[in-house]
C-alpha cells in the first residue's frame, strides 16, 4: 500500500522542530514508520496515521474522531491506532496525536534487534536477506 507523501511530509516537518529527537524513517506496516530514538513513534499508512501510544488510554484516546482501533490477526492491538484524515485534519487534532505518540515513545521499550545468522558457506547475513 502507498503512502500519502504529502501527510509523510506533514510528520516529518513536525517531528524535526523538536531538536533533541533522533528520527529515523523506515518502510513498514505497509507504509513508512518514523522511528524516535529508535523506538516506533508513528506510521504513515496510506492516508491514515498509525499511532503508538500508552495502552492505558486506549478508553480515553477512543473518543476522538478518526480514531480506528488496530486489528491484526484478529486482535484488537492496544495502545496501537489508525487515525482517518477526520481525525487529523487541523493543526491542532494532528499535534494531539503526535504528541501522544512522543509522549509514549520517551518510555516505550524498543523492538529486539534481530541477530545475524551464518549461512552454510560461513558468511554473516541478516535474516531479513533469505
Amino acid at each position: 500500500m502507498a503512502y500519502s507523501i504529502a501527510l509523510a511530509d506533514r510528520v516529518r516537518e513536525f517531528l524535526q522542530t523538536i531538536p533533541e529527537l533522533e528520527i529515523e524513517e523506515k518502510k513498514m506496516f505497509r507504509g513508512l514508520a518514523f522511528l524516535v530514538n529508535g523506538k516506533m513513534c508513528v506510521n504513515v499508512s496510506g492516508d491514515n496515521l498509525m499511532c503508538r501510544f500508552d495502552p492505558t488510554l486506549q478508553e480515553e484516546v477512543a473518543e476522538r474522531n478518526g480514531f480506528q482501533t488496530m486489528i491484526m490477526r484478529g486482535r484488537e492491538f492496544k495502545g496501537y491506532c489508525y487515525v482517518s484524515e477526520e481525525g487529523y485534519k487541523s493543526k491542532r487534532d494532528f499535534e494531539y496525536w503526535l504528541k501522544l505518540c512522543l509522549s509514549f515513545n520517551e518510555n516505550a521499550k524498543a523492538s529486539k534487534k534481530k541477530k545475524a545468522s551464518k549461512s552454510r558457506s560461513g558468511t554473516v547475513r541478516s535474516r531479513r536477506s533469505r
